[in-house]
């Protein structure tokens, strides 16, 4: 977490001898911004990964649990979080017949604000017969943060996506309610589909009414999309799967939609994160098997 500014001490003026060059207050200091471009190819029997980055987001080295097929790649953020004037932009490009899964170590901290907003991009490209999995965990919005986190996703006929977005408002755990701020969620699939929601603090009837969140504080979207139109009896394979792992939870509504013919979803919410998180990554396994005859492989960073 970045450091909170000093601030100055009640101590009385300096007197500054006569003749002596005095040195200009020192200027704001600049809101941090990072780059990343992955670029993920097929050589030689072999998903590969490329990076290049400016500022401090990077990824980790290249993993293949799976074999060859598949590349895990992890992205990381030393800072630990955003606060406001910040942006991260993210730049996707997976040639055909690569096969990639991204995911997180932890959290992405959206914090407080002091009037700037705090911006997180992707832009993601999929080329004919990729696969993409972008699995970050958690987004944490913290009380006063004014955030954006933006992601879109071009895919070509053939190529098919597993991609999910949960966030968590506040800390209640630590008594940390979110009471003020905003925080805007935009997912894309252009000319295809488009979820957008704008969460502010001060929006009663959609935080607390029953036809909202009634009080809910986490909440999230799984999707599975496709290139070209999904084969009925493959897409209610997918709904049937999600409807019968979200249900029974009355602390934890969701429902599962196909809106598109490109596209299966899944939205859920729930009064912490961690019920959301795990009935994600369980309907992920079983549409990961539905869909391309994969085991689960839940990357390692997920279990530290």
């Amino acid at each position: 977490m970045r450091a909170p500014p000093a601030f100055p001490t009640c101590l009385p003026p300096r007197q500054t001898p006569p003749g002596t060059a005095v040195s200009p207050p020192l200027a704001p200091q600049p809101a941090w911004a990072s780059t990343l471009h992955l670029r993920y190819g097929r050589r030689h029997g072999r998903s590969t990964a490329h990076s290049r980055h400016a500022g401090a987001l990077r990824v980790l080295a290249a993993l293949h649990p799976e074999g060859p097929d598949i590349c895990h790649h992890v992205l990381v953020h030393p800072p630990g979080g955003l606060v406001g004037g910040d942006r991260l932009d993210i730049r996707c490009d997976v040639e055909a017949q690569a096969h990639a899964l991204v995911t997180t170590p932890g959290a992405t901290r959206f914090y407080r604000s002091l009037g700037a907003p705090a911006v997180q991009t992707l832009d993601a490209t999929l080329h004919e017969g990729t696969r993409l999995e972008w699995l970050p965990l958690e987004t944490l919005a913290y009380n006063a943060c004014l955030g954006e986190n933006r992601s879109r996703f071009t895919l070509a006929p053939g190529a098919e996506l597993f991609a999910w977005d949960m966030l968590a408002l506040g800390l209640p755990a630590a008594g940390q309610a979110f009471q003020s701020g905003r925080f805007t969620q935009h997912l894309e699939l252009p000319g295809v589909w488009l979820e957008r929601g704008q969460l502010d603090a001060t929006d009663a009837a959609l935080l607390h009414s029953p036809s909202g969140l009634a009080g809910r504080t986490a909440l999230g979207t799984l999707v599975f999309a496709s290139g070209s139109p999904i084969a009925a009896p493959r897409r209610d394979a997918l709904l049937d799967a999600a409807r019968q792992l979200a249900c029974g939870d009355a602390e934890r509504p969701a429902g599962a939609t196909s809106p598109h013919p490109q596209v299966v979803v899944l939205r859920a919410a729930s009064h912490r994160i961690e019920p959301l998180a795990a009935l994600f990554k369980q309907v992920w396994a079983a549409w990961r098997h539905l869909a391309w005859d994969l085991p689960p492989c839940a990357p390692r960073v997920w279990a530290t």
